[in-house]
């Protein structure tokens, strides 16, 4: 005889996934705001360019704006990936760009 399923607590889970998914969602939107430097706009002038963009229908101008979003993301990665030219004689840096701890100042 098989195991009678939990529905509810499978429901649970979906909801819980889902509303995780939500939240990385909007955290991706707040990051992609800030990368771009979107986030020196006024509240209204970003929600007023985001309109003009949700209502633009012509195919032309969505697949030159995708072309420049992809080629923005790209870059960044670029910019971002480790390179064997870089100066390696100095202590490593935090992934965040700062010196490890061992060498600032007043450290012990």
């Amino acid at each position: 005889m098989r195991k009678p399923r939990d529905f509810d607590a499978e429901l649970k889970a979906l909801g819980d996934k889902a509303r995780g998914l939500k939240s990385r969602k909007v955290q991706q939107l707040g990051e992609v705001v800030i990368a771009t430097g979107a986030d020196a706009l006024s509240v209204d002038e970003l929600a007023g360019a985001l309109i003009v963009l949700a209502e633009t229908k012509e195919a032309g101008k969505r697949e030159a704006w995708a072309k420049r979003g992809a080629a923005f993301f790209q870059s960044r990665a670029r910019r971002n990936a480790p390179t064997n030219d870089r100066n390696t004689d100095g202590p490593p840096t935090q992934p965040s760009g700062a010196p490890p701890a061992s060498s600032r100042k007043g450290a012990t």
